[in-house]
């Protein structure tokens, strides 16, 4: 071999020598990590990775009955700032210090909460102290806002070189704010303790979701997040609320509780079939007069329903054969007494009615007439008339998925725990010594709408997940007939004479022109407990309960109004005319007829362009195209109407916030949206287009003034 040859044989045995080396120390430190140093590498992994971290689920959101959002989880975001890292450290800090004063400005301009200033002043004592979680604004904040704040100067390097850092909150919102909002309820400020009241806590189990697992590993200095098992978002709830409807029912019931300064105001309307409530509204007064719905009492108040009962004992009597519609009984001077108890009849003072039929005593809603007629019939085992009751289903618990609902109290004579003395049948006959939410009353109600068939209310339609149905829901049946069809009969015609009985009936006030009312007016005093009912001054409860159209019910609907300070209370003004606004409006909004269903009227021919109210231009486009009549465009969303010759002109309303819009020309429906929009409470009288409004278009307004205004 020459000498060249040896020389690269050496070499490469050299090199051979030194990888064999390298390797054996290498398994040697293999070995020594395994067995040796095991637990210190083990101690440091763990520091450097965080196992079971809980992943959130989306909560569920809550529908109307139209699909319209009435609660849903949107994300906020609390900004943070780390003054530690590297970047913001080099070169003395040169890039945080040429950066903060802009910075400082840019965050005062932005949130107007502080001085540009206090936000330099507070930047740089954060730096000063390398605070990891500067939260430098202390607010939730909008995806929008945060994209706009990582355009800030320094914040605009991104979060390696400016520290930006945020966390993601859900915050639960309600697009239609008031409307339905107890029913819809409430979350907790804690968002993992879920549902606090309605819907949202008897339906917490499917809307919760079911949360996921992640860990995270520190690689490079940087957390990473890995997700192990992934979160399945909770159920989307789709409600029986109709947001129409709603809408109708809370501003035709606030519009009286304001004008009689009243305490408390429930109102519900309850779909005659299907027992779906498509409008609830709870309402009771602040200190400062306003009017919020704290509590949802229409459900969870158990009182005493008062005249609107009497229906009950009428059925009873009519259907066990004690009594007939035609039977009079003589009521006398109004005055009749129950042992040692004096029953009065309303117009006491003025005589009362004398000798009337047991209808006409309904109509008038005689306390002596009904509770004369219950005795005789009951009097000597009154037990029969509390198991009649029962019978029809009155003592049955709804399962409303609320909590907080309460059951129906009616005591029994064979019960000791209660005392039954003379004079509680009588009571009870009228309503009194019994304790019911109106709820049950207005379901009791339905069920005579709905030919007898008494059936639980219902709040949810349906489950969905991802928009596939998972469950859905129909009205529990309580009683298939709760009495004689020709009962039935009887009962529906004297709640139709409350109504329409010119010299009886206590609800003539109810009479709609557009729409048949038959009900049941009630007005009871409010007993203190113990302290009885005139304790402190007398104070009363003023109700309405009835179905319409009379002819084919589609709708049934309990107005009840507690402590009013203004006016005589009375049922049928008070009570009553928020349930004929109610289904007058209802009644409007609920016509499905089209244009073709009409036959060509030679008096409309006469219009060679209809009638048109200001107010959405996209609608009224739509209107005015289906009728294949001229208008001109327009680029404004709102507008009044002008006519030009035989086409429309729409012209642009301004619509600007803290200013008051122009609504003259406008129903209701658009006035008030419109004013809502713009920070504005609404009060309205009338019916039609809107012909003035107290505060002039164009003037600065602040958030919450009302507006008053009137439509013909």
């Amino acid at each position: 071999m020459t000498e060249p040859g040896r020389k690269i044989i050496g070499r490469f045995s050299a090199i051979y020598l030194m990888i064999v080396g390298i390797m054996v120390l290498i398994v040697i430190n293999i070995v020594k990590i395994q067995t040796v140093e095991r637990d210190k590498w083990l101690e440091l992994s763990k520091s450097k990775s965080k196992d079971d971290i809980i992943v959130r689920p989306n909560r569920g959101n809550i529908y109307s009955a139209g699909g319209q959002l009435m609660a849903s989880s949107i994300p906020t975001y609390l900004v943070y700032m780390d003054t530690r890292v590297p970047a913001l450290h080099l070169n003395d800090g040169s890039l945080f210090y040429e950066n903060v004063d802009t910075l400082a400005e840019s965050l005062a301009n932005y949130f107007k909460d502080k001085s540009k200033a206090a936000y330099k002043r507070d930047l740089i004592n954060a730096y000063k102290k390398k605070d990891g979680s500067f939260q430098f604004y202390k607010n939730r904040i909008s995806y929008e806002q945060l994209k706009d704040i990582r355009r800030f100067p320094l914040f605009k390097l991104g979060r390696n070189k400016s520290g930006l850092i945020y966390k993601v909150r859900f915050t639960r919102v309600k697009p239609y704010t008031t409307l339905a909002s107890r029913t819809i309820g409430d979350i907790y400020a804690d968002e993992t303790m879920g549902g606090k009241n309605g819907l949202e806590l008897g339906f917490e189990d499917y809307l919760k979701g079911t949360p996921g697992v992640s860990s995270r590993q520190k690689v490079a200095n940087r957390w990473q997040e890995v997700t192990q098992v992934e979160p399945i978002d909770g159920m989307d709830i789709v409600s029986t609320i109709d947001v129409d409807m709603q809408d109708i029912a809370e501003k035709a019931l606030l519009e009286k509780l304001r004008e009689i300064e009243a305490q408390t105001g429930y109102a519900i309307v309850m779909e005659v079939k299907t027992g779906e409530i498509k409008a609830i509204v709870n309402m009771d007064r602040n200190r400062d007069g306003s009017y919020t719905e704290n509590r949802n009492g229409a459900v969870a108040d158990k009182v005493e329903p008062g005249s609107t009962f009497k229906t009950v004992s009428l059925m009873a009597v009519l259907d066990d054969g004690k009594a007939k519609l035609s039977d009079v009984i003589a009521t006398g001077n109004g005055l009749y007494k129950f042992g040692r108890a004096t029953m009065r009849d309303h117009n006491a003072h003025r005589g009362g009615y004398g000798d009337i039929t047991l209808e006409q005593s309904l109509n008038a809603s005689s306390n002596v007439g009904i509770s004369r007629t219950v005795v005789n019939a009951y009097g000597n085992n009154p037990g029969k008339f509390i198991d009649k009751l029962y019978s029809m289903g009155l003592n049955e618990p709804f399962e409303l998925y609320l909590p907080g609902s309460a059951k129906p109290f009616i005591r029994h004579p064979n019960d000791k725990n209660y005392y039954w003395s003379v004079s509680t049948l009588p009571w009870m006959s009228i309503g009194y010594e019994v304790q019911i939410a109106p709820i049950y009353t207005l379901a009791f109600y339905n069920a005579i709408a709905n030919n007898g068939r008494f059936i639980e209310p219902l709040f949810v339609k349906s489950i969905n997940q991802n928009g596939i149905l998972v469950k859905e829901f129909s009205a529990r049946v309580i009683k298939e007939q709760i009495c004689k069809p020709s009962t039935l009969e009887d009962v529906r015609k004297a709640l139709l004479g409350v109504v329409e009985n010119p010299k009886y009936g206590t609800g003539k006030v109810v009479h709609s022109p557009y729409v048949r009312i038959a009900g049941k007016t009630g007005t009871a005093q409010i007993s203190k407990g113990a302290a009885g009912y005139t304790s402190g001054g007398k104070s009363h409860q003023v109700s309405f309960c009835g179905f319409f159209p009379y002819e084919d019910p589609k709708y049934t609907c309990i107005v009840v109004i507690r402590e009013p300070r203004i006016g005589a209370p009375s049922g049928g003004l008070m009570a009553g005319v928020v349930v004929k606004n109610i289904a007058e409006r209802i009644s409007a909004i609920d016509t499905k007829s089209t244009i073709i269903d009409f036959k060509t009227d030679s008096a409309l021919l006469a219009h060679k362009a209809p009638i048109l109210k200001s107010g959405n231009s996209v609608a009224l486009e739509s209107v005015m195209k289906n009728l294949n009549q001229p208008i001109l465009s327009t680029n404004n969303e709102w507008v009044t109407i002008a006519k030009n010759d035989n086409t429309i002109q729409l012209n642009g309303v301004k619509v600007q916030e803290k200013t008051a819009p122009n609504l003259i020309g406008m129903g209701a429906k658009d006035a008030i949206f419109l004013s809502e929009k713009v920070g504005l409470s609404v009060n309205f009288s009338g019916v039609g287009k809107v012909v003035s409004q107290n505060i002039p278009a164009g003037t600065k307004i602040s958030k919450g003034q009302t507006i008053t205004i009137e439509l013909k």
